[in-house]
């Protein structure tokens, strides 16, 4: 028998991770599972609460926080299925979703990856897939005005998706995303450089350019609890999401295309500045969180100013910091 091969990377997410676990064993057969759930090194019981409550998950315990990327290539080099699911903690099982999203694959070799439909916990529904990011959306993700063109294909969305057939995308949200053994044995695993953000752009370009779609299943769905936050992004994940962008657009993106985006960018980062000001002026910001938007507005230039690094190091280090302080 085939079996889907799982996995799960996580960082102090204990009882999103165990809500995770128990829809799958809900709703899922396990003889034809193989979950693997990679912990990245959490402080809050992760681990011994997968090893006590899920004796069937094929448990990593990590004693360091490699990243995203990382944590899943870990699994994925012990894998053994015929498809493989990267599956977020923050998500939950209504139905056999991991069973038809692999069924999909198998009957449809010309598809390389496939991913659900997502739905927030309200059932509304979550923006699952998203065209290649374009120059609009480098300054609309700055600057994102007028509000009406948030949902619309300008920013990469797709409003008018089909409901009933599979349709194709750049890419599909990280959440939960499906691809077979034998195309991630011929694209490679996640790039690890990454550290966070962008992995999922990286790997799903690969796989387009050797010669495979990329699509979304909308009658397969998935709750994605992530899609609820709507908080500011934490400093240093901001800058960390720039520093993947400056390697994804490098490596994928003209020299010309690059030069408008480090220009849209630094226009962007003077619109933050000032908004800022007029806040900390208003007294909606304090000074102290005045000075660590403009501070990380700054290394943000800083690194758009300069050649783009390829190293992993940056941003595991800037990873390190934003989880240690948020």
């Amino acid at each position: 028998m085939k079996r889907i091969s799982v996995v799960i990377v996580g960082w102090q997410v204990r009882e999103l991770l165990r809500g995770c676990l128990a829809s799958i064993a809900a709703h899922e057969d396990r003889d034809a599972l193989e979950v693997w759930v990679v912990d990245n090194a959490s402080t809050d019981g992760t681990a011994a609460m997968v090893a006590a409550e899920f004796p069937w998950v094929r448990l990593v315990a990590l004693d360091h926080n490699p990243g995203f990327a990382a944590g899943n290539n870990v699994a994925l080099q012990r894998a053994t299925g015929d498809v493989a699911i990267l599956l977020n903690p923050d998500t939950e099982l209504h139905d056999a979703a991991l069973t038809l999203l692999a069924a999909y694959l198998r009957t449809h070799p010309a598809v390389g990856v496939v991913g659900p439909r997502l739905e927030n916990p309200d059932g509304s529904p979550q923006s699952a897939g998203f065209a290649p990011p374009s120059l609009f959306q480098v300054w609309y993700d700055l600057v994102p005005w007028p509000r009406r063109l948030y949902h619309s294909r300008l920013n990469g969305r797709y409003p008018n998706a089909p409901t009933e057939t599979a349709y194709a995308v750049g890419f599909p949200l990280g959440a939960c995303l499906a691809v077979r053994r034998d195309v991630l044995e011929r694209v490679g695993l996640l790039d690890e450089a990454y550290g966070m953000y962008m992995e999922e752009l990286d790997f799903c370009a690969r796989i387009r350019a050797a010669g495979y779609a990329v699509m979304i299943l909308p009658t397969v769905a998935v709750t994605h609890h992530g899609g609820q936050s709507t908080g500011q992004m934490p400093e240093a994940m901001f800058l960390a999401l720039h520093r993947a962008r400056r390697r994804f657009y490098t490596r994928y993106r003209p020299v010309w295309w690059n030069a408008c985006a480090r220009w849209l960018t630094r226009a962007g980062l003077i619109v933050r500045s000032i908004q800022a000001f007029v806040a900390f002026r208003r007294g909606t910001l304090t000074w102290e969180q005045y000075r660590a938007r403009t501070r990380i507005y700054g290394r943000t230039w800083r690194c758009w100013s300069r050649g783009c690094s390829l190293q992993a190091t940056d941003d595991r280090d800037t990873m390190h910091h934003a989880n240690r302080d948020h």
